[in-house]
């Protein structure tokens, strides 16, 4: 006799036709994990199966990129180098006489012109000397006056046969002999107030003051201790190194006539500095030194820039570029559009049938914010620059929409309910 042996806690819920929503928690216990399993393979079963009508799946439509034709022109290169803002004036300011300072006549870092008292020291002692050297001057020219007088005496006396000739003589050598003290004198009081005149210490050029190193009170010594620098402002020089290379390059071009040379020619140079995009501050070459420093490999170079506005302060960075070649004709493109596939450079171009086709390109130099590109590419060639990442492989269709090149992205194409 057969046995009917029922699950440890009876009929199952599914098994009784029961809803699974219906079954209390505790109920729900009691499903298996074949039955959840089950269930996990008829929703991937409904997921996977294909349309009942038939039909096959619809393809995505081409992407939207922005392509615009490559600019070909003449154009003009340009090196660029890091340099240094120099102030073209930069005087130590240092006494000419000795003494205590008396006061101090500018404020720290502010701009003074040719002439201004910046220091006076003490000047009660060369007034006394400037007075004394007066009382000697006039002196000796009272003493000139008596000498002359007793010199013209004599003359009248030695015709009258009064006075023997060497009397004469006597008298007309200590009149000579006077005249010479009174220019000993005048040169001493000339001396005296030139030594007072010292006393306010001026600035000897249109420039912006520093700090002031000797405050009153203190002694100072002439020619040797420094009260303070003033340096130029109005305009100002940029030192750069330029390398070997690019020397040589420029004396070749100044032999074949492309360009003149750099010391007979005052080449026009853009600068820029660290926080500002581009080179925005013009200036020329005015210098060129006369060897390569054989360490460095390099050759020293200056360019002038006016600074009215008094951006460039001495000591800043400077980003620097120089004319580096004359015109030549070149294909330029906008870096956006440039692809990197290990060491190669490469972009996508419009082809036939708006398919983006790959060309592997050679870069040249920057020019006028876009890239120079030296082989890969032909006039008229039409690049994507916009929508690049939409692209995985080449050949693949697009939908190229024209821009000039360098613009932003073209807008993206309405939709029949936006366009209404």
């Amino acid at each position: 006799m057969k046995t009917k042996v029922s699950p440890p806690h009876g009929p199952t819920p599914w098994s009784a036709g029961v809803p699974f929503k219906n079954i209390p928690a505790s109920g729900r216990k009691g499903l298996t994990i074949s039955a959840a399993v089950v269930a996990a393979g008829l929703i991937g079963f409904a997921l996977t199966a294909p349309d009942s009508s038939g039909a096959a799946p619809m393809m995505p439509p081409p992407p939207a990129v922005s392509a615009a034709a490559v600019v070909s022109k003449s154009v003009t290169y340009w090196d660029e180098f890091p340099g240094r803002v120099t102030a073209i004036d930069n005087v130590e300011i240092r006494p000419r006489v000795g003494g205590y300072i008396d006061s101090v006549k500018f404020k720290e870092g502010d701009e003074v012109k040719k002439g201004d008292v910046l220091f006076v020291i003490d000047r009660r002692p060369f007034q006394a000397q400037a007075a004394r050297a007066e009382a000697e001057l006039v002196r000796a020219r009272t003493q000139a006056e008596l000498a002359r007088t007793q010199a013209d005496r004599a003359k009248k006396l030695l015709e009258g046969r009064v006075i023997s000739q060497e009397e004469f003589d006597q008298r007309i050598a200590a009149g000579a002999e006077a005249d010479a003290a009174v220019r000993a004198a005048s040169a001493a009081a000339d001396a005296a107030r030139l030594d007072l005149e010292f006393t306010e210490i001026r600035s000897p050029i249109n420039g912006r003051a520093g700090q002031a190193l000797i405050t009153p009170g203190n002694l100072v010594s002439p020619n040797q201790s420094l009260l303070t620098t003033v340096v130029s402002l109005d305009r100002v020089y940029v030192y750069f190194e330029s390398d070997e290379q690019s020397f040589l390059r420029y004396a070749a071009m100044g032999q074949s006539g492309e360009r003149s040379a750099s010391q007979d020619a005052r080449h026009p140079v853009q600068v820029g500095l660290a926080n500002e995009a581009g080179f925005p501050h013009e200036g020329v070459l005015d210098f060129v030194d006369n060897h390569i420093d054989p360490k460095t490999g390099t050759i020293r170079t200056r360019a002038v820039l006016d600074n009215k506005d008094r951006q460039l302060t001495p000591g800043l960075f400077a980003r620097v570029k120089l004319l580096g070649s004359g015109q030549v004709n070149a294909i330029l493109i906008d870096e956006k559009a440039i692809l990197t596939d290990q060491d190669r450079k490469y972009v996508y171009v419009v082809g036939d049938q708006n398919r983006a086709m790959r060309r592997d390109i050679v870069l040249g130099r920057e020019s006028d914010g876009m890239r120079v590109v030296t082989s890969g590419l032909n006039p008229g060639d039409r690049v994507i620059v916009h929508g690049v990442q939409k692209i995985f492989m080449p050949g693949m269709p697009v939908a190229p929409q024209d821009i000039i090149m360098g613009a932003p992205p073209a807008p993206p194409p309405q939709s029949p309910q936006q366009a209404a």
